[in-house]
C-alpha cells in the first residue's frame, strides 16, 4: 500500500551486497533518523501551555470593571471593595460626597413647595462631615431616592441656633430633614426611612431621643413611629410657624437591625 516506504528502507536494511561496518552504519542513521525526528514532536506540547496561562491571566483582569455605574455625583464609598453588581437597595450612613444628591432631592421637595430649604448645600456638608453617624441614605442601584439629616442637641427645647449646629455632647438627636425623591413619593418609602432611622439611633448609646419640628399637617405622620407633641416652636421660619415634636430612642433598640449603618 505504500510502495515508496518500502522501496526506500528495504535496501538500507537488507542488502547482502553492502560492508559489515557499512551496513551497521547505514542502519544506524536509519534508527537514528526518526529519533531526530521525533523529538521536536515530544516538545509540541509545552509551548501550548503558555498562551492557554496568558489567557487565563488575563481573562481574571478583564472582570474588573473599569469604570463606575454610579449616578454622577454619587461615588462609590470611600474604604469600601468595588463591587461588580449595584445592590438593588442599600440603607447607609452618608457621607460629604453625598451632599450634592441629597441637596438636590431636598431643593426639589422644599423651595418649590414652601420656597425655603431645612438646610442649604454648605449646611448639608457640615453635619455630614461632622456628624455622619446620624444620618441615614436609602440607595436603589446606587441613586439616592430618600434619607434623613440629623445632628446632637443639648437642650430640653429646639431654638435657632439648633437648625445650625452640632452639640457632640448632646443627648438628643435633633431631625433636621427627611426627604424623598421625587419620583419614589407616595410609596411609603419615607415611613420606612424613619423607621429604620429610629432603630438606627435606638443601637447609640449615648442617643435618649429624638426631636424634630414640622408642619401642624405633618404631626399625625410623625405620632406613627411614637412622637409625641412638645409645643409650638419657640421661632419661626419667615411667616411659617412650625410644632415640635419627640421620641424615646429607647423603645426601638429591639427592632430588626437592617439598616446597614
Amino acid at each position: 500500500m505504500f510502495p515508496s516506504d518500502t522501496c526506500c528502507h528495504r535496501p538500507a536494511a537488507w542488502s547482502p551486497r553492502l560492508p559489515g561496518p557499512l551496513r551497521l552504519q547505514t542502519t544506524s542513521r536509519v534508527l537514528e533518523g526518526p529519533f531526530r525526528r521525533r523529538r521536536p514532536l515530544l516538545k509540541l506540547g509545552h509551548p501550548k501551555e503558555a498562551p492557554a496561562a496568558k489567557m487565563s491571566t488575563q481573562s481574571a483582569h478583564g472582570l474588573e470593571p473599569e469604570t463606575s455605574d454610579l449616578q454622577p455625583g454619587i461615588p462609590e464609598t470611600p474604604g469600601r471593595p468595588r463591587r461588580h453588581t449595584l445592590p438593588a437597595s442599600e440603607f447607609r450612613c452618608l457621607t460629604p460626597e453625598d451632599a450634592t444628591s441629597v441637596f438636590e432631592i431636598e431643593r426639589e421637595a422644599f423651595i418649590s413647595v414652601l420656597g425655603i430649604c431645612p438646610l442649604y448645600l454648605d449646611e448639608v456638608k457640615h453635619f455630614l462631615t461632622l456628624c455622619p453617624e446620624l444620618s441615614l441614605g436609602w440607595f436603589q442601584e446606587g441613586r439616592l431616592v430618600a434619607f434623613i439629616i440629623g445632628s446632637l442637641w443639648d437642650q430640653e427645647r429646639l431654638t435657632q441656633e439648633s437648625l445650625t449646629l452640632h452639640r457632640p455632647q448632646g443627648r438628643t438627636a435633633h431631625l433636621h430633614v427627611l426627604a424623598v425623591h421625587h419620583a419614589c413619593r407616595r410609596q411609603g418609602k419615607g415611613s420606612v426611612l424613619m423607621w429604620r432611622y429610629l432603630h438606627h439611633l435606638g443601637g447609640q448609646p449615648d442617643v435618649r431621643r429624638a426631636v424634630l419640628m414640622c408642619e401642624d399637617r405633618l404631626v399625625p405622620f410623625y405620632q406613627k413611629f411614637g412622637f409625641s407633641l412638645v409645643g409650638p416652636c419657640a421661632f419661626t421660619l419667615g411667616s411659617f410657624t412650625f410644632t415640635e415634636l419627640q421620641c424615646s430612642t429607647r423603645g426601638h433598640a429591639s427592632l430588626r437591625r437592617n439598616s446597614g449603618c
